[in-house]
């Protein structure tokens, strides 16, 4: 009995990282079946249909035309496969087993897209991260959608074939018509992130201050004010203070996006994400997950700003599942079909009400809360998460003084950018990372106290009630304050504008 044999290959999405699985087709002489196996999912099985429509509309032979028994194959068979990218690589290798198409070498391609019933070619999710796979196995040549070309041209070290529609790749592989690689540009021009200047808001130059050192030192904030105070213009302002991204920044951030589907046409991200869930988001959009894991919006805003206002609003779960990443810059997903980890290394930005009706502690309006009902707003957010916000700072009422002084007052977003560039500079000289981000170990290395200092820090802690993570993340706010102002050590004043970012002595 003849037995006709191909093998191509094809790239899975495991989170965001790629993986190689190779598309065995066989065909023989029988009745008629077409099976896909290798743990492939509805969507991946669906594509006996798409496959068949798509020959048929191309002038080729679809496989129900004949009395063949077909099997398809997705190596390793005990890693899950999902979507619709395997349209392209089953297709060609059928066309290869059932001799319609000539011979060529596909041991150093890799063809990934999803086929439209016209024969057409859809874009997949991830062709940047299957890019960057296929670049570092030595593949010469990745054969992607047209709309997916722009996005995998980023990288380097292999020719990136777009392709409009199967008879336009089977004439390509033919050598009856070539395709023009898509020309490699490098990723996008860094761009500083877009949002409110910070001159714009209107006073409030306390809590300026207290997102210069947030954007300077990695660290995460929490602004407490009554409503139309400003917390959310300064939020939207704090993104555009942040330094513009270099290279691996770009690329960790565009495969984050590539692979959730939210490049939206773009070949890459070059500003800083900026990201606000409404309160009423799941813990799965807000984390990740879903039956097979996905970024979520705390992976989209990776080395960006995560922005939750009306912090105590959001779900519980939704809340408390942000311990991990606020401390690791990486989250990890299990679940029954899969598990995954994610990177997380984002800055919050939280903004609250200090009490349900909002004017607690105002001294213009009264509030109409309870004591137990202020308590109670307040405890829900937890104090492991509190403890985990270095920065906590009171955006009050502004006065009318600073209403009507006009724009451009104070210091705008391309000063604190400045600021923020220039110290970031300094410690990643110094250590290689921002404050934010140093081990308890490596904080006490780069402190540098002096004995003022030291006796501060003594009486500071007997009536602050820190904990021993909260003491740590004072020293590393005071370490950004003092690299803020070229200082080589940690003073008595730098410690004490730290402490006073601790509104609750978390």
């Amino acid at each position: 009995m003849q037995t006709h044999f191909a093998r191509i290959y094809s790239g899975e999405l495991d989170g965001i990282r790629a993986r190689c699985v190779e598309v065995e087709v066989d065909v023989h002489v029988g009745l008629h079946s077409f099976s896909i196996v290798g743990l492939a999912d509805k969507a991946v099985t669906e594509a006996r249909e798409r496959v068949g429509a798509a020959l048929t509309n191309s002038g080729m032979k679809p496989p129900s035309r004949e009395n063949r028994k077909i099997v398809v194959n997705l190596a390793p068979a005990d890693m899950r496969k999902a979507g619709s990218q395997y349209d392209v690589a089953i297709a060609v290798g059928y066309l290869l087993s059932t001799e319609q198409m000539g011979k060529f070498d596909g041991s150093r391609k890799m063809f990934v897209g999803e086929l439209a019933l016209d024969g057409s070619l859809r874009p997949v999710q991830g062709a940047l991260n299957i890019a960057s796979m296929a670049s570092l196995r030595g593949m010469e040549e990745l054969y992607v959608p047209r709309a997916n070309g722009a996005e995998a041209a980023i990288v380097s070290g292999i020719a990136i074939i777009p392709v409009g529609s199967l008879t336009e790749l089977v004439a390509h592989l033919e050598r009856r018509k070539t395709i023009a690689p898509a020309e490699h540009a490098g990723v996008c021009v860094p761009e500083a992130a877009i949002g409110s200047d910070i001159g714009d808001v209107r006073g409030q130059e306390h809590a300026k201050r207290a997102l210069v050192v947030a954007a300077s030192g990695g660290h995460h904030v929490l602004m407490v004010g009554s409503p139309g105070s400003g917390k959310t213009m300064l939020a939207q302002a704090f993104a555009g203070i942040l330094p513009p991204m270099d290279y691996g920044e770009m690329m960790d951030v565009t495969q984050v996006h590539s692979a959730a589907g939210c490049l939206g046409g773009a070949s890459c991200i070059a500003s800083r994400p900026f990201r606000a869930p409404h309160h009423t988001a799941s813990s799965p959009s807000v984390v990740g997950g879903g039956t097979y894991p996905r970024p979520g919006e705390i992976s989209l805003a990776h080395r960006g700003v995560l922005f939750l206002d009306e912090f105590p609003e959001f779900r519980r779960d939704v809340v408390e599942s942000l311990r991990e990443p606020l401390e690791a810059g990486k989250i990890a997903i299990a679940r029954a079909k899969g598990s995954v980890s994610l990177p997380a290394r984002f800055m919050l930005v939280a903004a609250m009400n200090p009490c349900p009706c909002g004017y607690a502690g105002d001294e213009k309006r009264g509030c109409s809360c309870g004591a137990h009902e202020i308590a109670r707003y307040a405890k829900r957010i937890s104090g492991p998460v509190m403890d985990r916000i270095d920065i906590q700072v009171s955006v009050p009422r502004v006065e009318l003084s600073d209403l009507t002084a006009g724009f451009g007052a104070g210091m705008n977003s391309a000063t604190a950018r400045g600021i923020v560039t220039r110290a970031r500079a300094v410690q990643y000289a110094r250590g290689g990372r921002l404050n934010g981000e140093l081990s308890s170990k490596q904080c006490e290395a780069v402190i540098g106290l002096d004995a003022p200092g030291e006796r501060f820090l003594e009486k500071a802690w007997k009536g602050a009630l820190l904990s021993a993570r909260g003491y740590y993340r004072v020293l590393k706010v005071a370490r950004t304050i003092a690299d803020i102002e070229g200082s080589s050590g940690v003073s008595e004043r730098h410690l004490a504008e730290a402490f006073g970012y601790r509104l609750r002595g978390a």
